[in-house]
């Protein structure tokens, strides 16, 4: 297939990468900050902490299966109709509504939180679909690992920025004329809302995607688009190259997943004070901005699959640390050593599995590419709270990753440069 004249515009990629900065702040804000907290101390007051830890897994776990059930099926369709930016639309717009509408959820009231952030998290899963799909179209092959990294540099860089921003406001609520720092966070939601829909605006408007294969109704679209997905699951059989980086992404980035999910949850677990781990996972992301870019750098000197091998190996190293840690210095110590790291296995993931896949179907690959990583999350954050439950130590509910971890990487060794040519 020809490359379109657009590669490499800088515009465009500008643009795209700018969609990272907007939705990361979901991802830091209320994902990895704030809503865990307040999900556990504002709408779950007086319930056992076991208890919550499970109910966060399972919201968690269902939102990934959404998308685990309908992401190739969405690919497709959107492949066939050249509507990647229609359906990254929806889901934006899904996520910015939910992440909105939790300012009006009253305390005490887990199930409704939980429903919002229910929707919300479809709505950033399901647009990453077709925002990792659109790397093929704005980059070109050469440039796939510094490209990819630069969104998720922006990514931690923005998410970042709006964390301290909100932690202000939490810390100072009487100064922004707020009654307390519950309605400050309930304002953080909001505010996050609207850095995800303005900051979007740029990729909708510059971005420009392959024309359509074929025009046709949205019904045959989507008769189409499972017509495709059969060709494809043919294609993946045949291509040994791609099935085993899915199941070793399937198996590492589970492990990944969880722990963005579940840290603040696990230090709450034992017994570390709040403003204490927000600090943490601030230093994660001011440490993940720089350390993004230099892994897309060194992805590119040394190779993809080298740089996430390296990644899993801090990862393992990490793991045991935070299963016998003690003292709150010991969180801030693993929130640098995830940062160095954690946005480099995501985008060194993405570019090395974008040099495997055909650019005309890149929103089809990349839907079994999202498929099979919240299915992992389906897993993990379960497996993290049920093991904890069981053991009454959430210990050793985070020793279980070391699983995924080493399975995920042992995988990965076993894939050979000519397969990935060849695929």
């Amino acid at each position: 297939m020809t490359a379109p004249n657009h590669y490499g515009d800088r515009k465009q990629i500008v643009a795209w990468a700018l969609y990272d900065w907007a939705n990361s702040a979901f991802a830091t804000v209320v994902m990895s900050g704030f809503f865990p907290l307040f999900f556990r101390d504002y709408w779950n007051t007086g319930e056992a902490g076991e208890a919550i830890t499970f109910r966060l897994g399972v919201t968690n776990s269902l939102s990934s299966l959404v998308i685990v059930l309908s992401a190739p099926v969405l690919g497709a369709v959107a492949d066939a109709g050249g509507s990647r930016k229609a359906f990254l639309f929806v889901f934006a717009s899904l996520g910015v509504l939910a992440t909105a509408s939790l300012y009006g959820v009253p305390q005490g009231s887990w199930m409704l939180a939980a429903i919002a952030y229910f929707l919300a998290t479809i709505g950033f899963m399901g647009g990453n679909i077709f925002y990792d799909a659109l790397l093929v179209t704005v980059a070109p092959r050469s440039r796939y690992e510094t490209v990819s990294a630069l969104g998720f540099g922006l990514g931690y860089l923005g998410g970042g920025l709006l964390f301290a921003a909100c932690i202000g406001l939490t810390l100072n609520p009487v100064m922004f004329g707020l009654q307390d720092a519950g309605q400050a966070v309930r304002v953080a939601f909001v505010l996050v809302a609207l850095w995800w829909a303005v900051f979007a605006i740029p990729l909708f408007r510059r971005v420009r995607e392959p024309s359509a294969r074929q025009r046709l109704p949205w019904l045959s679209l989507v008769v189409t688009g499972f017509r495709e997905l059969g060709t494809t699951l043919r294609q993946l059989r045949a291509l040994r190259g791609v099935g085993v980086f899915l199941i070793a992404y399937w198996l590492y980035i589970d492990g990944v997943d969880t722990v963005v999910r579940m840290a603040v949850d696990y230090g709450r677990a034992l017994g570390f004070g709040r403003e204490g781990l927000i600090l943490a996972l601030l230093i994660t992301q001011f440490v993940g901005f720089p350390s993004a870019i230099l892994f897309g750098l060194l992805g590119k000197r040394i190779g993809p699959k080298r740089g996430i091998l390296i990644a899993i190996g801090v990862y393992i190293l990490a793991t045991v640390w935070g299963a016998f840690m003690t003292k709150p210095w010991e969180f801030y110590g693993l929130a640098v050593a995830i940062g160095l790291v954690q946005g480099g296995i995501q985008s060194l993931s993405r570019a090395y599995y974008a040099r495997m896949i055909p650019v005309e179907k890149a929103a089809e690959f990349f839907g079994f590419y999202n498929m099979l990583g919240k299915f992992a999350a389906v897993i993990g954050p379960v497996m993290v709270g049920w093991v904890g439950v069981l053991t009454g130590n959430p210990r050793i509910g985070l020793m279980s990753l070391l699983i995924l971890f080493i399975a995920g990487g042992a995988l990965l060794l076993t894939l050979r440069e000519d397969e990935v040519h060849r695929a």
